[in-house]
């Protein structure tokens, strides 16, 4: 299904809001209060100060929000990581309690934004849980910052420049991407309660599961003074932050650390790590049935139980780690299905990739044979991990270097051994003969390019 038509599932129909608009908000509620345990910093971060929760002890978990909320709708799950975790929630710059701003709603700029809370706050590394915006910010800083990310949650939003983006502009749904500027602002002023309802009914999957002291919370926070004003300049900045994405994948690739990705059923649903797949070579999906977008307010428990799941799965505990028993004879390699590229191949449209044993774009050991047409060139790369390779058939010429006229390279035939440690540059190639080689290392996997450098 595509996104636009997952997205058209958010819809109600006239009659269905109407009768909804009558009756008597439902009495659940959802706390956004957090527990007594927490306490709240105003940290000077990147030109602005945020309004930052910070709760638990344990490893670092960074909760950031979306439109339509603050930070207070990660109290409950908040309540539940702090259990094991030093639960770090801001409201995103601008919005909430934070400090007023004018400018810098690129998602890379305040991607810095959260850098500097988690430096003032002592984490050097940390998961992040986003929803909506906060997923624009969170892949940012994943990108910008991978070492400083451990894992990626991702919920019911896009990612601007990423996968299909372009065909989720078009979804008439989502008119507000581009409703902005000094008089929508004039006409929304005063009416704030009247604008957010829209999104809070037409995104879910039953408007009743967004609960009356919830709105009444959230609409009174945007009525402040200049909240409208960043809520608008987050959506302004999509296309920059989509030309700003698309750069940075093109010139590194995708993420490489773990991404759950979660859509509501009524919403993005399976899409999500659909979406997310063209930004990460790691993506778990989770679809959380009887929810639309506001997935903490419509679904809490089950969305609490599928992050808390993510997070608290640790490297030795999945069986993909290990590597499992294969015997094959050389026919039946032969005879094994080829893809194009994918994960640790050097992505060259010729080259057939046969995947042996394993996955390189999961944790743990892998086994691949990459199939070269004659006169193929990979130009200089990079991969995360140590690999060895083996010449299976044919000649391959192979060096190590960025620059392919200043190194020295080696003509190998079946048999010929070859290693690829981590980070280190290479390139190869081949001539009038093609070439079989086959390759293993330890995964996730990735491939970057490496910029040529000058000959002397």
């Amino acid at each position: 299904m595509s996104v636009p038509t997952q997205l058209r599932r958010f819809a109600l129909t006239g009659a269905a809001l109407a009768a909804l608009a009558g009756t008597a908000a439902s009495a659940a509620d959802v706390p956004t209060d957090f527990p007594n345990t927490f306490r709240t910093e105003e940290i000077a971060t990147n030109g602005t100060i945020l309004h930052v929760r910070v709760g638990g002890a344990g490893p670092a978990v960074v909760m950031l929000h979306g439109y339509g909320e603050t930070g207070d709708m990660w109290a409950p799950l908040a309540a539940n990581l702090a259990r094991n975790h030093t639960v770090i929630v801001p409201d995103l710059r601008g919005m909430g309690l934070s400090a007023r701003a004018d400018a810098g709603f690129e998602k890379v700029n305040q991607a810095e934004d959260i850098v500097g809370v988690m430096d003032t706050l002592h984490a050097p590394r940390a998961d992040i849980v986003a929803h909506d915006i906060g997923n624009m910010v969170a892949f940012a800083v994943a990108s910008r910052h991978g070492e400083r990310v451990t894992k990626l949650v991702l919920m019911d939003a896009p990612v601007p420049g990423v996968g299909p983006w372009e065909d989720i502009l078009k979804n008439p749904l989502l008119w507000h991407f581009r409703f902005g500027g000094p008089d929508m602002e004039r006409l929304v002023a005063g009416r704030e309660r009247i604008y957010l309802d829209r999104f809070w009914n037409e995104f879910s999957a039953n408007p009743a599961n967004f609960p009356e002291p919830a709105r009444v919370h959230y609409a009174q926070l945007y009525a402040a003074p200049g909240r409208m004003h960043a809520g608008f300049r987050q959506f302004a900045a999509f296309d920059q932050d989509a030309i700003d994405n698309r750069a940075w994948l093109s010139a590194h690739g995708k993420l490489l650390m773990p991404v759950l990705a979660v859509g509501g059923a009524a919403s993005f649903g399976p899409a999500m790590a659909a979406v997310m797949q063209a930004g990460a070579v790691d993506v778990q999906e989770r679809v959380i049935a009887g929810s639309g977008h506001w997935l903490m307010e419509e679904q809490p428990a089950a969305t609490a139980a599928a992050i808390e799941s993510f997070l608290n799965e640790r490297p030795g505990a999945a069986e993909r780690e290990h590597l499992r028993q294969t015997t094959l004879t050389l026919e039946q390699t032969q005879a094994m299905p080829q893809s194009g590229a994918g994960a640790g191949t050097s992505g060259v449209g010729a080259i057939r990739t046969v995947l042996l044993s394993g996955d390189p774009a999961k944790p743990g050991p892998y086994v691949l044979e990459i199939h070269v047409p004659p006169n193929t060139t990979i130009a200089p790369h990079t991969h995360r991990d140590d690999r060895s390779a083996t010449v299976i058939s044919g000649t391959w010429y192979f060096g190590y270097g960025s620059n392919e006229s200043d190194a020295f390279v080696k003509s190998l035939r079946a048999g010929g051994l070859y290693t690829e440690p981590g980070g280190v540059a290479h390139f190869a190639f081949t001539r009038a003969e093609g070439a079989v080689v086959r390759l293993s290392g330890v995964g996730p996997s990735d491939t970057s390019p490496v910029p040529a450098t000058a000959s002397r």
